[in-house]
């Protein structure tokens, strides 16, 4: 979206427009590999997983980029619009 968005934020996005309290909880890259492998999946899967969230996370991300612009032709949607569009479907009802 146009905004840069930590966890947290979307999380509490997506808690405003379900009208529920949700809580975002940070696990480090260890615990959360240990849970993983805990869970069955393959070490590949958690290696690249790891890989993934420890690089995404690392603040190359941290700003807004134009790829929506360059792949859509248009400007990119907020979340918070995202998330009232999608709890509206009362998808996140269950």
């Amino acid at each position: 979206g146009p905004r840069a968005l930590t966890f947290a934020d979307a999380v509490a996005e997506i808690g405003r427009a379900a009208g529920r309290e949700i809580t975002y909880i940070q696990v480090g890259a260890e615990d959360y590999a240990a849970a993983l492998r805990e869970h069955g999946l393959p070490g590949e899967v958690v290696g690249l997983l790891t890989y993934l969230f420890t690089t995404v996370l690392d603040g190359r991300n941290a700003e807004p980029a134009d790829g929506v612009h360059r792949a859509l032709g248009r400007e990119a949607r907020d979340f918070a619009l995202y998330a009232r569009e999608t709890a509206a479907t009362g998808i996140w009802n269950a």
